[in-house]
């Protein structure tokens, strides 16, 4: 993950705008919510899922800095007053507290347009037409009313009343997974994958993105300030709906391994290439922020 943390860093800074006397504000914002933080899950997803489809890993820079990018805007915009207004993300004043709401949301939005871009223009990416389109058309799937945009609505309508466990795996598969689905998709198409392998990381990448926010929740719990990099117990406080709200703790985290021995299955038929998306799955369960 380190390596993979590294190499998807320099490539976004590479892509994200040096800071000028124009829009020098933006800019400066821009590379504040992107780079010096964060633990790159999501790109080292499209790293992984390339690799297990036989992919090469210059081919694969450009959708690992689009799905970062995506997930860096939705952290931005997400943190704003008008959303969950928090002060502290990745052990650091939130964008708009550095910079104001304004910058802020235009700080996302560039973000989020310049992940497309990426996917549009980006030179390293070698593959057909045909694929780019689809690269783009399934990211933008998933950050839109179909994803993580939907997924956000229905937690804010959620706020303060009560509801079952499947509206509230809806809600996360929205959220959370569909991005997580999306970066390992991306990561497989880029790489050759075929439809019956892009089919078992599709399955693999849904069981994760469920584990993955289970495991937050639980965090969110019984983790502290300093080591979650964000506010602790945030959703408690806004009387958000969570998993250990709902089951129970150690019923959470019971729910997060079934999710984990879900993912790990779904990769039968993968060789040892696939050995770092097993090794995710069990990393998801067992981190501590």
């Amino acid at each position: 993950m380190e390596t993979c943390r590294q190499r998807v860093d320099a490539a976004l800074a590479r892509w994200l705008p040096a800071t000028s006397a124009t829009s020098a504000a933006l800019q400066q914002a821009m590379r504040y919510a992107v780079l010096d933080g964060g633990k790159r899950v999501r790109p080292f997803l499209v790293y992984a899922a390339g690799e297990a489809a036989g992919g090469r890993i210059g081919t694969l820079d450009g959708p690992a800095c689009a799905v970062e990018l995506i997930h860096a805007y939705s952290l931005v915009h997400d943190d704003l007053p008008a959303m969950d207004n928090d002060a502290l993300r990745r052990g650091k004043p939130t964008c708009h507290v550095a910079f104001g709401e304004a910058t802020a949301l235009l700080a996302g939005d560039a973000l989020q347009t310049l992940a497309f871009e990426i996917l549009a223009r980006d030179p390293g990416l070698t593959v057909s037409p045909e694929i780019r389109i689809a690269l783009i058309a399934r990211l933008a799937t998933a950050a839109g009313m179909a994803g993580m945009a939907g997924g956000q609505a229905i937690d804010l309508e959620a706020v303060g009343r009560e509801i079952g466990l499947a509206e509230l795996e809806r809600m996360h598969r929205l959220k959370t997974g569909a991005l997580i689905r999306a970066a390992v998709a991306l990561g497989g198409l880029a790489g050759g994958a075929d439809d019956a392998a892009l089919e078992a990381l599709d399955r693999y990448a849904a069981a994760i993105g469920l584990a993955f926010q289970i495991q937050d929740d639980v965090l969110d719990v019984e983790s502290d300030t300093a080591t979650l990099g964000k506010t602790q117990g945030a959703d408690m406080a806004l009387n958000k709906p969570t998993y250990p709200a709902l089951l129970g703790l150690e019923p959470a985290r019971e729910r997060a391994r079934e999710q984990c021995a879900l993912a790990i299955g779904a990769l039968e038929e993968f060789d040892a290439r696939a050995d770092q998306l097993r090794a995710l799955a069990r990393y998801v369960i067992e981190r501590v922020h």
